[in-house]
């Protein structure tokens, strides 16, 4: 049959598509069903990839990350390489009290001259603090770690070296300078834990803290208490900033808080998931594929903006309490042994061990009195995630208050175990404010003016230690002091009573408090 009645012979190619159609309309049908089909599912792939660009995109903050990531083993590496530094701070300073006596012995030094052995750790600590915290928020947190580390570690053990009194002068200045640096290891730790663990686990280096106060009368007993030289003291003693340092350098990565606020959020979110690995979390179910971390980048800080509106109050405020917690710390000490020296006199002689230079120490005394501390640091543990960290510090301090006017007002009496009890009483209180004092700076800081903030108030810290002995070891009478310290303690609560709460809150954030005096 002929396919068409065209002049030709043939239909052209609309005509036969007509004829199709015509003839077969329910393939047609069939066709474009198909064609629409395709269409819906070009559609829903678009919008499916619209979808997973927006997930893509999304954005979480730190704070909800280290939330999720929790506390674990991550966490414990850096309490441990913070801890150190925490017990080398402790063990420098306070080996000055062995020390001094010691070389006022065999170089027969001036009592000017063993007071400024002390006083240049301290001028040199107020100087590191005003360099290196500074440089915490410029440069990095972990550099200036390790950097207050090693020159910790290096001019402790050149210590051992020095052979004239001017170049012990100049060995232990630099000591304290590397001190002074100490505050950002702290500032480490509380950056990568979450809130609803912050306290407790901050409050956990102040066990550091305590264990190298107790390790200074034992190396002391086992070195000069044995006949052995001061520079095998003097060693030992920098041991532990010398394994912070190696430790530290293995195991404290950069804090990701300050590399967000610089704009490094990539480095930030890499360190982040290592954290989440190392405590056994699976990072593909916390950090989906091309998830950013918010940006909180800051501008940099200096001591300048402190005075800023934002932070004028909350500096002056800190400040007060930061001196007034350093002059009730080491004036405690000092006050102590200003109390016994009176009624230790009777004391038989087999009680205090004497070196190579005569020298005598009670290495039992001071080392109980260490023990206390202990149990300041406990108080914090059980207490600062229940009443918080402000009422924690008013009621510390106010109680060291009360108990070193009582102990300064009663020096005299003969009831030992009196004094001995409310000496021991003196030394927790001081050291459960001074736990909390700290926690409490690292919190109610934001992250970019932290690490100059914290070392602004440390060094203001020093100066007030520096003030300490000439206000308790001086003519004044015991009374007299404890009737200055009262003062000073019920000033210092005052100041701790208007530092915004931060318990329960995120870093850098503040609520309301509730108690004031």
């Amino acid at each position: 049959l002929p396919l068409s009645s065209s002049k030709n012979g043939f239909t052209t190619s609309s005509e036969f598509t007509t004829s199709w159609s015509s003839r077969f309309p329910r393939i047609e049908l069939a066709e474009n069903e198909r064609v629409n089909e395709e269409k819906r599912q070009q559609q829903s792939i678009q919008r499916d990839e619209q979808r997973g660009n927006y997930l893509e995109e999304e954005i979480i903050s730190v704070d909800d990350v280290i939330e999720t990531i929790g506390v674990g083993h991550f966490q414990l590496r850096i309490l441990i390489a913070s801890g150190l530094s925490f017990s080398a701070d402790s063990m420098e300073i306070l080996l000055l009290s062995f020390l001094s006596m010691i070389l006022q012995d065999q170089w027969d030094l001036s009592p000017n001259q063993t007071a400024s052995i002390t006083a240049c750790v301290f001028a040199g600590a107020f100087v590191g603090t005003l360099i290196l915290g500074p440089l915490g928020d410029r440069i990095g947190r972990r550099p200036v770690f390790l950097l207050g580390g090693i020159i910790i570690s290096f001019f402790g053990l050149t210590t051992a070296l020095s052979r004239t009194f001017e170049m012990l002068l100049l060995n232990r200045f630099w000591v304290g300078f590397g001190v002074g640096g100490l505050t950002v290891p702290f500032d480490i730790l509380a950056e990568f834990l979450p809130t609803s663990a912050r306290g407790k686990n901050l409050s956990c280096i102040e066990f550091f803290w305590t264990a190298g106060s107790m390790s200074v009368p034992l190396v002391a007993y086992i070195t000069v208490g044995s006949g052995r030289s001061w520079q095998l003291f003097v060693m030992v003693c920098a041991v532990p900033c010398l394994a912070s340092v190696i430790y530290g350098s293995i195991y404290v990565p950069e804090s990701p808080r300050w590399l967000i606020s610089c704009g490094r959020s990539k480095e930030a979110l890499e360190i982040l998931k290592q954290a989440a690995t190392v405590n056994g979390k699976d990072i593909d179910v916390l950090f989906p594929k091309g998830v950013v971390l918010k940006d909180e980048r800051e501008e940099s800080s200096n001591f300048g903006d402190l005075f800023k509106p934002k932070w004028r109050k909350l500096t002056v405020n800190l400040w007060g309490v930061f001196a007034g917690y350093a002059i009730g710390y080491y004036g405690t000490i000092i006050a102590v042994a200003r109390v016994f020296e009176r009624v230790e006199d009777d004391m038989d002689s087999s009680e205090t061990t004497s070196n190579e230079s005569g020298v005598d120490f009670d290495y039992s005394a001071i080392f109980i009195s260490s023990c206390s501390e202990i149990i300041g640091t406990i108080i914090v543990l059980l207490f600062v995630d229940r009443v918080g960290r402000v009422p924690l510090q008013v009621y510390s301090y106010i109680s060291s208050g009360i108990c070193f006017f009582v102990l300064c007002f009663f020096a005299t009496s003969d009831k030992r175990g009196l004094l001995m009890c409310f000496a021991f009483m003196l030394r927790v209180f001081e050291m459960s404010g001074n736990c909390a004092t700290w926690l409490s700076i690292t919190e109610v800081l934001s992250t970019e003016i932290r690490s100059t903030g914290h070392s602004a108030a440390n060094a203001v810290a020093r100066l007030g230690a520096f003030s300490s002995p000439f206000l308790v070891e001086g003519s004044i009478s015991l009374r007299k002091v404890g009737t200055i310290m009262l003062a000073i303690h019920v000033l210092t609560a005052y100041c701790a009573s208007h530092i915004p709460e931060t318990k329960d809150v995120s870093l850098g954030e503040k609520k309301q408090n509730k108690v004031e005096v």
